[in-house]
């Protein structure tokens, strides 16, 4: 018989027992739980996320607003926008629908697409250095370029590829629809400027909005797909032009490809931008301009301003050479855009009149009046011996062309434009630098009037200039012995390392040496002389409209500061003025002499390194009984005498505010600086 095995196992022990059932409790937990979530997520809050869910397959897409209207103060259109037709390429709906790992390489059967396309669009294919916000750099031909930037910004959102294309194009790219799969031709609007190179630069021009004013507190809200104001009128009054996109809601599938349209919200026009130019005088002041540049060769640049200088409102304002605005209304090729900005063709995208800053010439001598009389250095009726020469620290300064005047008050000094008259109040302004490291009181009343400073205008871009004094000349100094460690070089031509001198002074109380001015803030100074004293804000908006015509928002900005001019020591200095433009001997006498307006008028020869001298003219006609106030400055680079070039353009300006035409260019004779 055999016995049966024997048993092996362990008895199990009460505490195994209770283990076991610790963890099968655990366990059984854990599975009610899981249960409960399941069923709470599927039973009580299923509506909840099914209505999520919903709105997760749907994208919103831009409906781009028609601009505002820019108008000028009659109610003449100036600028708006007009309907265009533009090819653009749906990302989900190529022959390979794009994916975020195809960004960098172009699938075949797309790479057919894009070359068969730019046929169609006289656009080239060879490949180039394309950027791709998130993605780095590749290489790729135009249009996969535009295609990966847009899908990067917004993957569900259409590209444009070309704007303004032809009706046979359209047509064309409509009849054959299956052969170009994702391709579609919309409408869109494009801006427009009917009157092309006039007043370009105070428009200005818009784009795309770029990668970096995405993240710029103005655009906060704005679609990446938005068309902004970059300068100009354009990007100041940016938030009234432009209007609110609307939207088209499309719902997509998981692969977010467009599955239909749910609903749509109509765009809103942007307000209109009433302006205070006059197109006439805009027109008059451009062809002004353009004369005095022609006559004066080597001259090839130039601005002018024309504004009330009793409250700012700039009537007209131009630089010249100028560009067609009508080239940014769709997008540019980088070697359009360089054509328009370098050397050779002379920089047309500038606005002279607040981007550029010069010396000034005699045109600064008002300022140092101001000055000498207001610090108690000179008196109005105080006289000086103008001998022809001015000497100081063994270094003798003459006026233009070795003349002598003899007795001059300041009247008279201004008449003549005497340089050694002035030099002699520069030299009696100069202090210590070491005690008034800011200059002296020419410093403190050149900024006063605004020198070295931005006058507030509404465009981007203004410079401030430049308004030496000892602690600018330290800081410089520093800069260049800074750069020349950094450098290793002997000199990096930013300072002569020398300490600030009285000459320093007498070449700034004649507008020479290191003070840099925009016509603009020559213009706001003699504002104030005008005036009585007050500061103006140059202003080129008059007010907001709704595109109904509704008034929004009057621009009326009060004067920037207001400057308490002793009223005798600025009729003094009025009285220079006046005898300077229409006084026998004076310096624009045979410009304005016989002008029927009474005209307070300054000439300006400013000398500059290795250039012809650049030509200034600045004047005023006060409010009279046509209320008809104006100011006028003009500059004319490498232009010559003031009276040569600038004066004659300032008198057609004038006469085409007063009497509705220019009249002839007739050139000034005098020779002063």
């Amino acid at each position: 018989m055999v016995d049966p095995p024997e048993d092996r196992r362990s008895p199990l022990t009460p505490q195994l027992a209770l283990r076991v059932a610790v963890v099968a409790s655990v366990a059984l937990a854990l599975f009610a739980i899981l249960f409960f979530r399941l069923w709470f997520l599927q039973v009580l809050s299923g509506n909840q996320y099914l209505a999520q869910a919903k709105v997760n397959r749907v994208r919103d897409i831009d409906v781009p607003a028609p601009r505002g209207q820019i108008i000028d103060r009659s109610g003449n259109v100036l600028v708006d926008s007009k309907p265009g037709i533009a090819v653009q390429i749906s990302p989900s709906q190529l022959p390979v629908a794009l994916q975020p790992m195809m960004l960098s390489h172009t699938p075949r059967r797309d790479t057919g697409l894009y070359n068969k396309l730019a046929h169609v669009l006289g656009m080239p294919t060879k490949r180039q250095r394309c950027k791709i916000d998130g993605y780095g750099v590749a290489h790729l031909s135009p249009i996969a370029c535009e295609v990966a930037q847009g899908y990067a910004q917004l993957p569900y959102q259409e590209v444009t590829i070309k704007t303004d294309v032809s009706k046979d194009v359209q047509y064309y790219l409509a009849e054959r629809q299956a052969q170009f799969p994702g391709v579609s031709v919309d409408r869109i609007w494009l801006r427009r400027y009917p009157l092309n190179t006039l007043a370009a630069q105070l428009f200005g021009t818009v784009g795309r909005i770029t990668s970096e004013e995405v993240h710029d507190a103005r655009y906060h809200g704005v679609s990446q797909n938005s068309i902004v104001g970059q300068s100009g009128l354009e990007w100041y009054y940016d938030r009234y032009l432009r209007g609110v996109d609307g939207t088209e809601r499309v719902q997509v599938d998981a692969l977010g490809r467009p599955a239909g349209n749910v609903g749509e919200t109509p765009p809103q026009q942007g307000h209109s931008l009433k302006l205070s130019l006059d197109m006439s005088l805009q027109k008059a002041g451009q062809d002004a301009l353009q004369l005095a540049i022609n006559d004066n060769p080597p001259s090839t640049a130039g601005a002018f301003v024309a504004l009330n200088p009793d409250d700012g409102e700039v009537y007209a304002m131009g630089s010249l050479p100028t560009f067609n605005p009508n080239i940014f209304a769709k997008p540019v090729s980088a070697t359009t855009y360089r054509s328009l900005n370098n050397a050779d063709s002379h920089y047309p995208l500038i606005d002279r009149a607040i981007m550029s800053a010069y010396p000034t010439g005699s045109t600064f001598k008002p300022i140092t009046a101001t000055a000498a009389l207001e610090s108690g250095a000179w008196s109005a009726n105080e006289t000086y011996d103008d001998t022809g020469q001015f000497c100081v620290d063994q270094e003798c300064r003459h006026n233009s062309g070795n003349a002598t005047y003899g007795v001059l008050t300041l009247t008279d000094a201004l008449r003549v434009s005497s340089d050694v008259f002035f030099y002699n109040l520069g030299a009696q302004l100069n202090v210590d630098p070491v005690a008034h490291p800011n200059g002296g009181a020419l410093q403190q009343w050149a900024r006063a009037y605004g020198i070295g400073r931005k006058t507030g205008i509404d465009l981007g871009g203004e410079t401030a200039g430049n308004l030496p004094t000892p602690k600018w000349r330290l800081r410089i100094d520093a800069e260049e012995r800074r750069c020349e460690r950094k450098h290793h070089v002997p000199s990096c031509g930013i300072a002569d390392g020398r300490t600030w001198s009285v000459g320093d002074n007498i070449n700034l109380a004649v507008g020479q040496g290191d003070v840099l001015v925009t016509p603009l803030q020559l213009a706001v100074a003699y504002s104030a002389i005008a005036n009585g004293g007050s500061v103006v804000r140059p202003h080129l908006g008059l007010e907001i409209d709704s595109s109904e015509g509704t008034v929004l928002q009057k621009i009326s900005p009060p004067p920037s500061r207001h400057l308490s001019i002793n009223p005798l020591y600025l009729d003094t200095i009025r009285q220079g003025l006046h005898a300077a433009a229409q006084t026998a001997g004076g310096t624009s006498y045979d410009v304005m002499g016989n002008f029927p307006q009474q005209v307070y008028g300054k000439t300006g020869t400013a000398q500059r390194n290795g250039q012809a001298d650049q030509s200034w003219y600045a004047c005023f006609v006060p409010n009279t009984a046509t209320n008809k106030p104006i100011l006028v400055v003009v500059t004319v680079e490498q232009g010559g005498f003031g009276a040569a070039a600038a004066a004659p353009a300032a008198r057609q300006i004038l006469s085409q505010w007063f009497y509705g035409r220019r009249g002839p260019f007739k050139a000034g004779t005098s020779k002063t600086l």
